[in-house]
């Protein structure tokens, strides 16, 4: 245990970052580090509970607990040990994590958990200033060849287990860069890609093959792949947006949110964009249909890029600013969450149904908004309606439209077609989460592209877990850890 009265002695402090106004003139990192004492005093709150709730609600079983206690004890080379040893990214999920773990901290019932997600970050990052973050290269190799399609979260932890474990992996990418979601869906003031870029270089230095603008079932036959390697991995993600066709949905100013994070994160990276593919919220009143992560990235990307106005559309209703502990606790709550990007600023509407996009026949002017209720049938079911006030219709300003509503399922192209695996009754490949295997002799999957859309933490344990399954399967038996 960190110390026995931590949790008594100190509050919880959150990280400090950098005034709203000030952060939104360039997409950097804007959360500050710790200073020392600081971060001593919150991994000393850490109760070392009886049971740790916190390692259970993480997606990767972190073992929390212990890595507090060693930053408090100064033993940070061994903290990073301990964090490692489930995680292959903390840089990762420290930065973008929502920490499921802190809603599950004993401490949390009082509002005041450890502040899990910060320390994790400070261990990784003092992990990179000290050059403890090295290539883990296997010596003896099974001379077995496996092939890992899609570089995002999911794909890159699965090579890297294999990789360590002595195969030779090559890991195909469509884009033009490694990191898939990381590296184009992610905003640069979110995680900063030059983290991703150090993986790279660890993981090659390992025994890793990238090889990008290659898209398996176009470039590369299917029929081919499966001559050249002993097993594959389908790691693909779910990229099939979830649209809204209403009237004027072809109107020139409505855009799916994945576009137009692309083209900004392609611009971070130098990549200079035709003016015609642009996607540009300057100088315009910006909507954003959708209230997950994946809009709130929209706003602050579109804040950042000067829009004169942004406001988010939800069609659910709003949730309660506070949960009842009692109902939630140690589970993951329904409730407000408010954002850095919220922060910087947007209007928020809750419980409306867009009906249509309007314009002049080219160009977005206006969406037509309805108010709608959620109520419950007689099995307690949750219906939508439309409300009939007298107020219920709403007529929205808007020259930029960004469609934030999710992902339905992977990609229907060339490579599931070509290979011909199962799907489920979402679209999603078909395959459990004991060994990973579809309906194909060695074709594995993990990631979003078999559990559907979720998030980065889940997607490095699926990577992790299928890597011990692909081992197990080439091998007979395996040490990789599950």
């Amino acid at each position: 245990m960190a110390k026995v009265t931590g949790f008594l002695e100190f509050d919880r402090t959150e990280s400090k970052s950098v005034n709203p106004k000030a952060r939104v003139k360039n997409f950097d990192e804007f959360i500050l580090p710790y200073p020392g004492k600081v971060l001593k005093q919150q991994s000393s709150r850490c109760m070392n509970c009886g049971i740790p709730y916190c390692h259970n609600a993480c997606p990767v079983n972190n073992i929390i607990p212990d890595w507090n206690e060693l930053v408090y004890e100064g033993d940070w080379k061994n903290a990073l040990a301990t964090l490692h040893a489930t995680n292959n990214f903390p840089e990762f999920t420290g930065r973008i994590c929502p920490a499921p773990c802190e809603a599950a901290c004993t401490l949390n019932i009082e509002d005041s958990p450890v502040t899990i997600k910060g320390i994790e970050r400070s261990i990784i990052d003092r992990g990179y200033k000290e050059g403890w973050i090295v290539p883990q290269i296997k010596k003896e190799k099974t001379n077995k060849d496996i092939a890992v399609i899609g570089s995002g979260p999911a794909g890159l932890a699965c090579a890297q287990q294999l990789a360590r474990a002595g195969h030779n992996v090559s890991v195909f990418e469509k884009n033009d860069r490694i990191g898939g979601l990381l590296r184009y869906g992610i905003p640069n003031f979110k995680m900063e890609k030059h983290y991703i870029d150090k993986r790279i270089n660890q993981m090659e230095a390992e025994g890793v093959n990238f090889i990008c603008n290659v898209s398996v079932g176009d470039d590369l036959s299917v029929n081919e792949l499966k001559s050249k390697f002993d097993a594959i991995v389908l790691a693909c993600g779910s990229e099939e947006p979830r649209d809204l066709q209403i009237p004027g949905r072809d109107l020139e100013g409505v855009h799916f949110a994945m576009d137009f994070l692309t083209l900004q994160n392609k611009m971070c990276e130098g990549d200079s964009i035709p003016d015609k593919k642009k996607i540009s919220a300057k100088d315009k009143d910006v909507v954003v249909i959708g209230g997950g992560d994946t809009g709130s990235d929209c706003i602050g990307t579109s804040n950042r890029q000067g829009a004169k106005s942004v406001t988010q559309l939800e069609i659910l209703d709003k949730p309660p600013e506070k949960e009842d502990k009692l109902l939630t606790w140690p589970n993951w709550p329904l409730k407000l969450r408010t954002s850095s990007s919220h922060e910087e600023g947007v209007t928020r509407n809750w419980s409306v149904s867009t009906k249509s996009f309007d314009g002049d026949g080219k160009k977005l002017q206006s969406l037509k908004l309805k108010k709608v209720e959620w109520v419950k049938d007689d099995d307690g079911k949750s219906l939508l309606q439309d409300s009939k006030g007298k107020h219920s219709e709403i007529t929205l300003k808007a020259d930029l439209v960004l469609l934030a509503m999710g992902f339905v399922h992977p990609k229907k192209n060339n490579l599931i077609e070509d290979l011909g695996v199962s799907l489920d009754n979402r679209g999603n490949v078909n395959a459990n989460d004991v060994d990973y295997k579809t309906n194909l002799d060695k074709v594995f999957v993990s990631g979003d592209m078999r559990r559907g859309q979720s998030l980065v933490v889940w997607a490095i344990r699926e990577g992790r877990q299928v890597a011990h399954s692909v081992d197990k399967y080439l091998m007979g038996n395996t040490t990789l850890p599950y």
